[in-house]
């Protein structure tokens, strides 16, 4: 079964099909790279382009990188609609002295050929990893599973539930890094924990598209005492605003509407602010908005238009009607008190990825900090 366009025409289609991490580290002078994605052309196993890029800070000052369906090889290579790629990848970046360097890391298998970082626990299906965080010396990814479908009322896929990697032992050769997984929230759910995931307290927060009704994000929460078993520790913010354990979307609390299924929530310790940078969850848009609240889960303010994406703007001479762009999430990390934030862009021309280099990767946006409801700004 083929997935028709491929990528994430992908996740960011699970809201357009229905309608009808830790906290922020403290800036360091480091801060001042501002995060670039080059494509490794001409190596055999190549980098060569990938959506997601959610980034989770490691303890050692580094920071790990989440990415989407990845091309890969010496360069792009498209079959009809399917490019040469695998499901998901890494990559691990420093800034020293303010110099910026990313090292991407494709996992490959005893025969030398490339593989999912992280592979599939389900049949006939894959991941997409998504956000993360780190709790002491491990990090922890959110993997939504989804698998191929030949439904007419999908877009070739569907998903089919989420689970948890932890990730140990992380030295410097991710190759060699430890992966164990855990089952999160099973099959028929419809809604699945991974949108983005950030640190409050004495919890880690999860949140998840609601793929049914008006499409809400939704929040779920597990103690870091209990993440050694995270299914059996999972619970949800129900209607009411009351923790409920285990996971029932349908009673479950409203955080957005509509939600998104990727995005960014942060907490800004000099604003006293949680910030969420998302694209508008309209179809299509081009407007990455921002959101604010006192709390991770709400009430958000409504999200202020900061950042149009150049490539989605039809007056624009070297516009492309098939460049869609998405991926819209913050890297407080990196920030001077200013905003930084990446999306992607992609094609509904499948074969235009073998020539057009110019997409399918992260862009960053470095800008001042905007205006805040209520007055907030940074300091």
């Amino acid at each position: 079964m083929k997935l028709k366009p491929f990528g994430r025409l992908s996740l960011f289609a699970l809201l357009l099909a229905a309608l009808p991490s830790a906290g922020a580290r403290a800036a360091a002078p480091d801060a001042a790279c501002t995060p670039n994605f080059p494509l490794q052309t001409g190596l055999q196993h190549g980098w060569l382009g990938a959506d997601a890029a959610y980034s989770i800070p490691l303890q050692d000052g580094r920071d790990l990188w989440i990415f989407g369906d990845t091309l890969n090889g010496p360069r792009r290579i498209v079959h009809g609609n399917d490019p040469v790629m695998v499901r998901n990848s890494i990559g691990i970046s420093t800034c020293k002295a303010g110099r910026w360097k990313i090292s991407y890391s494709i996992r490959l298998d005893e025969r030398h050929k490339p593989v999912d970082f992280f592979h599939a626990q389900h049949p006939h299906t894959w991941y997409w990893a998504l956000d993360g965080f780190r709790a002491g010396a491990d990090v922890w990814v959110t993997l939504l599973c989804v698998r191929a479908t030949e439904a007419k009322s999908a877009m070739g896929f569907e998903t089919c539930g989420s689970d948890l990697a932890r990730l140990s032992s992380i030295g410097p050769d991710p190759q060699r890094w430890q992966i164990d997984y855990f089952p999160l929230v099973a099959d028929g759910a419809h809604a699945y924990p991974s949108a983005t995931t950030v640190i409050d307290g004495d919890h880690v927060d999860l949140f998840a598209l609601d793929e049914q009704g008006a499409k809400p994000l939704i929040a779920a929460r597990i103690p870091l005492s209990g993440l050694a078993a995270p299914q059996a520790n999972l619970e949800y913010l129900a209607s009411g605003t009351k923790w409920v354990k285990g996971f029932d979307p349908a009673h479950a609390q409203a955080i957005m509407t509509p939600g998104i299924s990727e995005l960014s929530i942060r907490y800004h310790p000099d604003l006293g602010r949680w910030l969420a940078v998302q694209f508008d969850p309209s179809a299509f848009s081009r407007s990455i908005l921002l959101r604010s609240a006192s709390s991770a889960t709400g009430p958000w303010s409504a999200g202020q238009v900061v950042f149009k994406v150049p490539e989605m703007d039809p007056a624009a001479p070297a516009n492309d009607k098939d460049t869609f762009c998405y991926a819209g999430k913050e890297h407080p990390e990196f920030e001077r008190g200013d905003l930084v934030f990446t999306y992607v862009c992609n094609t509904f021309a499948v074969s235009k990825l073998a020539t057009q280099l110019n997409i399918y990767f992260p862009k960053t946006v470095r800008m001042p900090m905007p205006q805040l409801p209520g007055g907030a700004a940074a300091q």
